[in-house]
């Protein structure tokens, strides 16, 4: 594969992103780059690719040796793994955006890239259009993070963003707001419980601190709890709340969350509206530095897999100089952390806080803001009981 020759691409999916990659790369051809197949599923749908680049043999493309990269952009899981292996073992690049794939199975895909020698670029995986994988792989090797806080999933900051205006009457009403705009899914499950956030969570561990994680090790929980009430105790400490993917180094250890948070308005992570990504990476050296960007839809997910495709042209990899150190932090969730438990005050009292700075029972709601260990609140009936909100407090 040389700079000049023009790269030949084997696409799997033609949805939202799929479409979006297509409409791009015919709009810059100084990128040299061309699609030669794309492989689909479904044989009656009307699509604005020409037949003649459609397939419904995935062979056709991964025996193809004139096919230099393939694209991996479909819902699956199981079958994009098979994609990617495959095209790495017949020794094609490989793109993917499926960050469920990645995150479960990153040992297996790191192998494969050293075994094979071939590239595997997944910036699409990870807050849509904002570069956090190769900004932590490269501008962030050598500065010690200590730790990256974001909001990962358009969806539900859409979500959140509606239960804070006046005019949104709860929960419901905002996720139906999200479906009818395309934002959430007809079953929306992945993000709102936080699976979503837990998967790319796992990916900015491995990146940010060289540790492989499983992401059942995440401390998770969605907002499909959240309340009005919750809300307006959040406005009344100068809150938003906000789900957040949270990796934090805490000497050797580190913690690793994807949480609803009580988020202080005069953070720029609380003015992220709609569906809008954001990721803080707070350094020893450059302090903190937020980058903004789209989080989801054809465009922006569309233009990170064009940035990893023109990467690959210039022999681009990710070399994972974290995961190479000598010693690398160990997941540790023992640490104390302040949070918000909305719920009744039999289940209140099941919590156990290490200390409590607030304590309201009230007619319309009861809570506890306290102190706890974070494995404790992960292991308390509490924490699995889908009618209790719990949030993290942030103190700035």
């Amino acid at each position: 594969m040389t700079h000049t020759a023009s790269l030949r691409i084997g696409l799997f999916g033609f949805g939202t992103v799929g479409q979006g990659l297509y409409d791009v790369l015919q709009r810059t051809p100084l990128l040299r780059t061309e699609i030669a197949r794309i492989c689909v599923r479904d044989r009656f749908k009307q699509r604005s690719a020409p037949a003649r680049l459609l397939t419904f043999d995935r062979d056709e493309i991964l025996d193809d040796p004139d096919i230099d990269v393939v694209v991996e952009l479909i819902d699956d899981p199981d079958a994009a793994f098979d994609i990617v292996s495959r095209a790495l073992e017949s020794g094609k690049a490989a793109v993917s955006a499926n960050k469920r794939m990645i995150a479960s199975r990153l040992p297996e895909l790191l192998e494969l890239q050293s075994r094979t020698g071939m590239p595997f670029l997944y910036e699409a995986s990870t807050c849509g259009s904002i570069p956090i994988i190769r900004n932590l792989e490269e501008y962030y090797d050598n500065d010690l993070l200590r730790s990256v806080r974001a909001i990962v999933n358009g969806t539900t900051n859409y979500i959140l963003t509606a239960l804070h205006s006046p005019h949104t009457g709860g929960y419901g009403e905002a996720l139906a707001g999200a479906q009818r705009l395309g934002f959430a899914e007809s079953d929306p499950t992945l993000d709102v419980e936080g699976y979503d956030a837990a998967f790319k969570t796992t990916i900015i561990a491995a990146h940010a601190f060289g540790v492989v994680l499983n992401p059942s090790q995440v401390v998770r929980r969605g907002i499909t709890a959240i309340t009005p009430y919750d809300v307006s105790v959040a406005r009344q400490l100068t809150c938003s709340i906000k789900l957040l993917s949270t990796v934090q180094l805490h000497g050797d250890s580190l913690s690793v969350m994807a949480l609803p948070a009580f988020t202080p308005n005069g953070l720029h992570l609380a003015s992220i509206q709609n569906e809008m990504n954001a990721v803080q990476l707070t350094a020893a050296f450059s302090d903190a530095q937020l980058l903004v960007g789209k989080g989801a839809g054809g465009g922006p997910t569309a233009s990170a897999v064009l940035s990893d495709i023109a990467a690959i042209r210039h022999t681009y990899r990710y070399e994972y100089k974290k995961m190479q150190q000598p010693v690398r932090p160990t997941v540790d969730h023992g640490i104390e952390v302040s949070v918000y438990v909305r719920a009744s005050a039999a289940i209140l009292r099941e919590v156990p806080f290490r200390s409590i700075e607030v304590d309201h029972r009230g007619i319309t709601g009861s809570y506890v803001i306290g102190r706890i260990v974070l494995d404790d609140l992960h292991r308390c009936s509490a924490f699995l009981d889908p009618s209790v909100f719990i949030a993290i407090v942030h103190d700035g």
